[in-house]
């Protein structure tokens, strides 16, 4: 590491190489629309929505100008026993969106706070049904859900709990859904797959159904390289928690807000769990903020069931954000106007074509894509795991363009703005590169 007298030195970067970072920076220094720029003044084409995040491009007018009238107008106001009218009304406008049901809503800060959030109400919806046996959560293999304790509890990636202890206790994982050997380059949904749903049936029979109070997966799980459910699985696994009594959440922060093609991943693939979790595109990433949405019933199970008083001992200083607030208002309203929503399922297609272009170059071992949203696996580096991915992303970045590298694959989710062009420009950019790369 450099010395106390450089200016990078203080700033302890999350989820990076922090002595090869600041060994040679990449900055940003300003967006607008789908690009970055960099420090030294070149345009950036963003195809990663900067972390899944900025759905409507970057720096919208409309968003800018809303956070500005509610920072002069109300710069915050407390959501413990008091409230301000925008929360409620993105409350109301959220939960329109939502599947039908789940239109009770709880505000947080990130992805992260709104994992945990779900976890507890879990948990307060299971004892308020008379189920307190029920304190077990099950994650999956391969499944992100943030950097709390609870979401690396039910979380699938050893990397992020190894450090940390052995998390919450009691938790356990489904066997994750990449099958390289039968499923690589599938288009769509994969063919093979939904059996793996039934590994449920094994933990309720290791665990007994009475212990377990809910299931949470992503739809599609998104930071650990853009892993599609097997067709018929979400569904099979919505079963299997009825059958034992098990509430199901889904974690959309990554899918909700267009990324493929509908307000959430649940309606769009027509499987309704009993919360959601959301956050990134929901302000358009202009002012950090996520959301909870439950079903109506367990929202006034937990309710009517309290005593008096305060019914959910939870929340946080910044549940419902004035500035949050005015600009998710502002998100949704582009959303809307726009219709980014339904652009981005009408060019699924041709990013979907685009992305399986990239079949048969160099270490391309499997290609995923659905809505706006693609994964590229790399053939490990024999003795070196990652590394390749990561070159191809520092590549990709001096060459004008920023992916993400998880693992050993690319990872691309564009603004919905994106156009045919841009999409052609970030698949000739990666082709060209990988035949770079060692």
């Amino acid at each position: 590491m450099k010395g106390e007298n450089d200016p990078l030195a203080a700033f302890w970067m999350p989820f990076t190489a922090n002595r090869a970072f600041k060994a040679h920076p990449r900055q940003l220094v300003s967006a607008s629309g789908i690009y970055y720029q960099s420090a030294d003044g070149r345009p950036i084409l963003d195809g990663t929505s900067g972390l899944w995040c900025s759905n409507a491009g970057h720096c919208r007018r409309e968003i800018v100008e809303a956070i500005a009238r509610a920072a002069a107008a109300l710069d915050f106001a407390p959501t413990f026993q008091l409230g301000h009218p925008q929360a409620f009304e993105l409350a109301h406008r959220l939960a329109a969106l939502m599947p039908e049901g789940l239109d009770r809503i709880f505000f947080t800060n990130s992805g992260s706070e709104s994992v945990d959030t779900a976890l507890k109400i879990a948990l307060a919806i299971q004892r308020a049904r008379g189920q307190g046996t029920r304190t077990r959560l099950i994650g999956r293999e391969r499944g992100y859900h943030g950097v709390g304790f609870g979401g690396i509890s039910v979380g699938g990636i050893v990397s992020n709990r190894r450090t940390f202890g052995g998390g919450l206790p009691g938790t356990d994982h489904l066997r994750h859904t990449h099958d390289l050997a039968r499923n690589a380059f599938s288009r769509g949904f994969p063919q093979h797959g939904a059996e793996l749903a039934d590994d449920l049936e094994r933990l309720v029979g290791l665990h007994g159904a009475e212990t377990i109070a809910a299931v949470i997966v992503e739809p599609m799980a998104g930071s650990t390289g853009v892993l599609l459910p097997p067709a018929g699985y979400l569904e099979r696994l919505r079963k299997i928690c009825d059958r034992h009594g098990i509430l199901l959440i889904f974690d959309e922060v990554i899918t909700a807000f267009g990324r493929v093609g509908g307000a959430t991943a649940a309606d769009r693939w027509g499987v309704t769990p009993d919360v959601i979790t959301m956050a990134k595109g929901l302000t358009n990433a202009a002012v950090p903020m996520g959301a909870v949405a439950v079903k109506r019933e367990w929202h006034d199970a937990v309710i009517e069931g309290a005593p008096g008083g305060i019914e959910l001992f939870h929340g946080y200083t910044y549940s419902g954000h004035p500035l949050a607030c005015a600009a998710a208002l502002a998100a949704l309203d582009l959303y809307a106007r726009e219709g980014l929503f339904e652009r981005a399922d009408a060019l699924a297609r041709y990013w979907e074509d685009a992305a399986h272009g990239l079949k048969g170059r160099r270490h391309v071992i499997d290609i995923r894509a659905i809505g706006l949203v693609a994964g590229i696996e790399l053939e490990p580096r024999p003795g070196a795991p990652t590394a390749r991915a990561m070159e191809l992303f520092h590549a990709c970045f001096d060459k004008g363009l920023l992916v993400r590298a998880t693992g050993d694959i690319i990872a691309l989710s564009p603004p919905l703005i994106v156009e045919k062009g841009e999409i052609d420009t970030m698949f000739e950019t990666i082709g060209e590169l990988l035949e770079t790369i060692a």
